[in-house]
């Protein structure tokens, strides 16, 4: 396993082709993400069946991850599709105009979010078309939102809306987002992004929802809180105690606190996701300009590359894959970029154990194996799992050592694709735990890991079969048994 960071690809236009899906994967896709701001149920459900297909190809297991679009906060259609604001001119946003059909025009459009003028005040900046046009309120009059241009451009159809420094009071769960979070479990979706989030209460609601969505199916999907609001950073770390984990929507959220604000945050976020033992995805033009062009910038080079270094679980392509015109070259440079990054990596596992504490007998074991892995450099770390939080954990730190989750579940198999470091493989345990351990030898031959004299370490639990039950640790020699 030569790469330990993850690539999230997201399925579109470009990527629906099943040979094209099967090359994406091949060169490195780990979890692929469907939009649910585009489509129908049905071509979710389709595109989801396309990936375990393609998936099954490829001999190997890789999540699927439902985007959840959130509130729409945007303008309505023009009669042209688009105008063109200049600096200075005034307009105005009307959530009443288009109830009985009309179309914007160079004076006004409608909204998509009728509550948006009780949200503002005159003063107020808002940013549309990801802060490429901004307004200033100059006054609210009832349902209509006076404002000025300060900056101005093209402003075409169903445009976003953000208000500068947040503030916005559109719930994170729309009531298309609980039908869309039921579709995602008809197909077992491995994770659910949620949009927008603002506090701990929206994704305990929505892992409510969720978990009652895949009852009939026996399944509980990961949840991954998507920090897009200005709102959602002082109340991040309840986010995270709410999550599994956590993306980095630059997109929105430079939008809201502004471009300059973003890099800080980025590396503050994925450390605290880290310590909380918690996953994190970076996200949003990592490699924009290979929508068009066969090759990186310089710069997004780097970008994939530092958010490696900061510790981040997976980078994430968007446009890139859905609708670019090169996605399994972008998944092959993004491959490429991380392998390089973690080659350069400063190891400061010893460091990372001096104010740890540790209340739990499997977690305790998690930290022993890491410790004693990155002392006698054995060739891998084993950990033998039902539901995949031991591998997890050893996850959460940084070693030059890979990490093998061996699980009889597939949906465990599924989920760890996204953790750092970790490669799940299937293994069903037969008899007692020395049978179990020769199993465990002969997965990591098969697979060239080690070979015949060389030192792995496996945990376990006793006995077999235990959800949360790690609690043995072995060193042991490959090919001692014979």
């Amino acid at each position: 396993m030569s790469r330990g960071t993850k690539i999230v690809a997201t399925i579109g236009p470009a990527s629906t082709d099943f040979n094209v899906l099967v090359k994406m994967i091949r060169a490195g896709v780990d979890v692929v993400r469907l939009n649910f701001s585009h489509g129908k149920a049905q071509d979710h459900i389709d595109r989801a069946r396309l990936v375990r297909d393609a998936a099954a190809e490829c001999g190997r297991e890789v999540a699927i991850m439902a985007d959840m679009q959130g509130p729409k906060i945007r303008v309505g259609k023009f009669e042209n599709n688009k105008i063109e604001l200049a600096n200075g001119d005034k307009f105005i946003l009307d959530a009443k105009w288009g109830e009985n059909g009309e179309l914007g025009n160079q004076e006004r459009v409608g909204l998509d979010y009728k509550a948006l003028p009780r949200d503002l005040h005159a003063g107020d900046v808002l940013l549309l078309n990801d802060g490429l046009i901004v307004l200033i309120v100059d006054k609210i009059v009832g349902h209509e939102i006076y404002t000025t241009v300060k900056i101005g451009g093209e402003l075409s159809n169903n445009k976003g809306i953000n208000r500068q420094g947040g503030g916005l009071t559109a719930p994170a769960l729309t009531a298309k987002d609980m039908e869309d979070i039921k579709t995602a479990m008809s197909f077992q979706a491995d994770y659910l992004a949620i949009s927008f989030p603002k506090s701990a209460t929206d994704m305990e609601m929505a892992r409510q929802l969720a978990n009652i969505a895949g009852e009939p199916y026996g399944h509980k999907p990961m949840m991954i809180a998507k920090i897009e609001r200005a709102e959602a950073i002082p109340a991040l770390a309840d986010i995270l105690k709410a999550s599994d984990g956590i993306m980095v929507a630059r997109g929105d959220l430079a939008v809201e606190v502004g471009n300059a604000a973003v890099p800080a945050l980025q590396k503050r976020m994925i450390r605290m996701a880290r310590e909380a033992n918690k996953l994190a995805i970076t996200a949003t033009q990592m490699m924009e300009s290979m929508i068009q062009n066969a090759v990186p910038t310089r710069a997004e080079v780097s970008d994939v590359a530092n958010a490696v270094l900061d510790g981040t679980d997976a980078v994430m392509a968007s446009a890139e894959t859905a609708s670019g015109k090169y996605p399994i070259e972008t998944v092959e440079m993004m491959a490429a970029i991380c392998e390089q990054a973690e080659q350069s990596e400063y190891n400061k596992l010893d460091a990372d154990f001096l104010d740890a504490t540790f209340t739990r007998i499997d977690q305790s074991i998690a930290y022993g194996a890491l410790f004693t892995a990155h002392h006698l450099r054995v060739k891998a770390i084993v950990a033998l799992t039902e539901s995949g939080s031991t591998a997890l954990w050893m996850s959460r730190h940084s070693i030059d050592t890979p990490i093998y989750a061996l699980t009889p579940s597939v949906t465990t198999q599924r989920k760890a694709a996204l953790y750092r470091n970790v490669r799940a493989c299937a293994l069903e345990p037969k008899g007692d735990s020395g049978v179990v351990l020769r199993q465990a030898e002969e997965v990591m031959l098969a697979n060239g890991v080690a070979q015949k004299g060389d030192l792995i370490v496996v945990t376990w639990g006793e006995p077999m079969g235990q959800v949360g039950g790690t609690n043995a640790l072995k060193i042991v020699k490959v090919g001692a048994f014979e």
